[in-house]
């Protein structure tokens, strides 16, 4: 391999390599695009790769790669694509991957990275793709994060992230698509800031601690389709303005404190096919208009206070232990 020294691209992924990555990978002084990912690489990621000062995409994706990411990575001025996702890592992120200025992505993901997320993070200001999601990293994201214009996804999904969301969560952020900070230990309110993130897809709060009102300025996002925000502490009555999200697919809101009727609005968004509100404290019937709904798979409004009778029009629906009476 030190003799093809002239090479650019080199494409070993989805094969079985196995054993260590030879340190003489670093020989390669004129490589810009290798990608070893899925494969059976054991032991660390060699240092030497720091001496591939041409480098642009460095994709280690779903090895077994142990030990610490080295710091000789931030010697790759020309990095622009950096995953070393589904590996053994262990350690905190290195400082050193800061000097990596024009860096657009960011994964990390599914390895045992442990500490704080950096907060020299937010000087990367080309990064569009952030995901170190199921580490063991805690403390509390660092504010600066949500000031890198370009960024279209945050995943930090499935860690022991703790603290509040910043009020002004979305006001340097216009296009983002994807937030994902499920599973952590988060806190506070919901931003009101959200609807300024008009471009969102995809938001999960769900399995944290956030509690407050489920925010009406949520019904701007339009683009919205996923919303999880199940299993936290939230309270207040679900916003008529929930309606107004006419691409939403998926909508869960369940084992929260939510009372009240669930707004009519809800049932006009014809592309919603799940849909939980499950143990929260709403009442009253369920509407007829739930039959509008022709393209649901699953509606779970189990462990309520519903009462009345069942709709004729519901197709898969999960009613058990409300106060519902009549025929079905």
């Amino acid at each position: 391999m030190a003799h093809l020294r002239r090479l650019k691209l080199l494409n070993l992924s989805f094969n079985n390599f196995k054993g260590e990555i030879p340190s003489r990978f670093g020989f390669l002084h004129r490589l810009q695009v290798p990608s070893l990912w899925n494969n059976s690489f054991t032991g660390s990621i060699p240092s030497t790769v720091s001496n591939i000062s041409k480098l642009e995409t460095l994709d280690l994706t779903y090895n077994s790669l142990e030990g610490q990411i080295p710091k000789e990575i931030g010697h790759l001025e020309n990095l622009r694509f950096l995953s070393l996702a589904s590996n053994k890592l262990t350690g905190s992120i290195p400082a050193s991957i800061s000097n990596t200025s024009m860096l657009e992505m960011l994964r990390l993901s599914r390895n045992f990275l442990h500490g704080n997320i950096p907060e020299w993070i937010g000087n990367l200001h080309n990064l569009k793709h952030l995901a170190i999601e199921r580490n063991q990293l805690v403390g509390s994201i660092p504010f600066s994060i949500f000031n890198i214009s370009k960024l279209e996804a945050i995943a930090f999904t499935n860690n022991s992230l703790s603290g509040s969301l910043p009020t002004g969560l979305c006001n340097c952020l216009p296009l983002l698509k994807e937030l994902h900070l499920s599973l952590n230990k988060l806190c506070g309110h919901m931003p009101t800031s959200l609807s300024n993130c008009s471009e969102l897809q995809d938001l999960s709060l769900s399995i944290n601690q956030f509690d407050g009102p489920i925010q009406s300025e949520i019904g701007s996002l339009r683009n919205l389709q996923f919303l999880y925000l199940g299993f936290n502490h939230f309270t207040g009555i679900i916003p008529q303005e929930i309606g107004n999200l006419v691409n939403l697919v998926e909508l869960d809101i369940y084992k929260n404190h939510i009372s009240d009727y669930v707004p009519i609005s809800i049932f006009n968004i014809s592309s919603l096919q799940y849909f939980s509100l499950g143990k929260n404290h709403l009442e009253g019937s369920v509407p007829r208009e739930i039959g509008n709904l022709t393209k649901m798979q699953v509606i779970d409004l189990s462990q309520n206070m519903f009462s009345g009778e069942i709709p004729k029009e519901i197709k898969t629906l999960s009613l058990r232990f409300n106060y519902l009476e009549g025929q079905i």
